[in-house]
């Protein structure tokens, strides 16, 4: 069970890295097709619905857009446990980071979205090279920084 100040490192990690990821996509998006946020949530609720995520209005994009921070926070924990395991990860937060981050890049759009009921992302060459920066250095560097910071506080040694 973690402490309330290790939940609060794991849901800060959570917030700041589903924040940043989700703002990425709706730029990108409203920049390149036009296409408003409503959409970009519906199409994370399109994993669990399919098609139905984009037909419900104002209630699939809020359920797109808990999923998508549930799915942040979920990475966040996970990372935030195996730091605790493996000091490397404290140590070496910004390497592992992105590492992790082009762990959950991979895992996302090769597991992840084919298993789901979404239909397949867009190929679009500049969307996947970003999409792999950010997951790299917005999504897993951060998620690694704020474990370390929770884990230091917690030994000095670390």
């Amino acid at each position: 069970m973690l402490r309330r100040s290790q939940t609060a490192d794991v849901l800060t990690g959570g917030l700041v890295a589903g924040t940043l990821d989700i703002s990425y996509a709706c730029v990108f998006w409203a920049l390149k097709a036009g296409v408003p946020p409503r959409r970009i949530f519906q199409s994370v609720a399109a994993g669990l619905l399919g098609p139905a995520g984009f037909e419900g209005g104002a209630a699939t994009a809020a359920l797109g857009l808990l999923l998508h921070f549930f799915i942040a926070t979920t990475m966040s924990l996970a990372y935030y446990v195996a730091a605790g395991r493996f000091p490397v990860l404290v140590r070496r937060a910004i390497l592992c980071g992105a590492i992790y981050g082009l762990l959950l890049y991979v895992v996302m759009n090769y597991v992840v979205v084919p298993l789901s009921a979404a239909s397949p992302g867009p190929r679009d060459p500049l969307w996947i090279g970003l999409s792999v920066l950010v997951h790299m250095f917005l999504v897993g560097v951060p998620v690694a920084v704020i474990a370390r910071s929770g884990h230091r506080a917690l030994c000095s040694p670390c």
